[in-house]
């Protein structure tokens, strides 16, 4: 009886130790499983991207402006409205359309008299009276045309004033959405090229975020890190950038 007494419990303990070499295995391999999967997730290349497109304007607005002096407000309110008349028949002359242009209000100011002291006393010295024009047009060159030849209403007694053209881009939604896919197809070449030079690939992207997005003149270098928009050139350059972090695998 007693020798059977022994060899149960003999077996109890080697049953025992089974169980532990068993748990100790199994944390082993846990821990191994765990480092491996944080080293994996820790490996990641950071990488920028980025894409260049030249586009064309395809839209333009040009603002002017006309004035009259006169100590009678009634006189100089007429002068503009003569004013007015010649203005539109000028730009019917050069094609613009009625539904492209905008006639503002007219805008009053009034100029006092001057006492000795330099100060303006209550006394009325003129009225100017100031009309705003605007031309929108989908036709580029026209309104380009237009803005550089309107000195020609000065020869017709007009006080007339042209601002530069300003040059849109109508598309740039699309446009921005497909200069961001470019900007992140370039960056995950550059992550592949780097990764493979150290025996590695890429895996899934991690994280991604947009960098800087601007429209420069087609010659300009400047760079802005809140991003540019010209609308000033008619031919205008879109850079785009895109920072992104993808996986490396073994």
């Amino acid at each position: 009886m007693e020798k059977y007494g022994f060899l149960r419990n003999a077996q109890i303990v080697i049953l025992g130790i089974c169980f532990v070499v068993a748990a100790i295995g199994s944390a082993v391999a846990l821990t191994d499983g765990l480092v491996k999967f944080k080293k994996a997730s820790a490996e990641v290349i950071n990488v920028t991207g980025s894409a260049e497109k030249k586009i064309v304007s395809d839209y333009a607005v040009w603002t002017a402006s006309f004035s009259a002096r006169d100590p009678q407000l009634k006189d100089a309110f007429v002068k503009v409205k003569e004013d007015t008349a010649k203005v539109r028949a000028y730009l019917a002359s050069k094609r613009v359309k009625e539904d492209e242009l905008i006639v503002s209000q007219v805008t009053t100011v009034i100029t006092y008299k001057k006492n000795e002291k330099g100060a303006d006393t209550n006394v009325i010295e003129t009225y100017l009276v100031d009309q705003g024009i605007e031309v929108r047009s989908a036709d580029t060159k026209k309104v380009t045309a237009v803005s550089r030849e309107s000195t020609e209403l000065i020869e017709q007694g007009i006080q007339f004033v042209s601002d530069a053209p300003r040059y849109l881009y109508t598309k740039l939604s699309e446009l921005k959405l497909d200069m961001l896919a470019a900007a992140s197809a370039d960056a995950k070449e550059r992550a592949v090229r780097i990764a493979s030079a150290s025996g590695n690939k890429v895996g899934r992207i991690r994280s991604a975020n947009m960098g800087v997005f601007q429209i420069t003149p087609v010659n300009s270098n400047d760079v802005s890190a809140w991003g540019e928009n010209d609308t000033s050139s008619l031919e205008k350059k879109v850079f785009a950038v895109v920072h992104a972090d993808f996986a490396i695998t073994e």
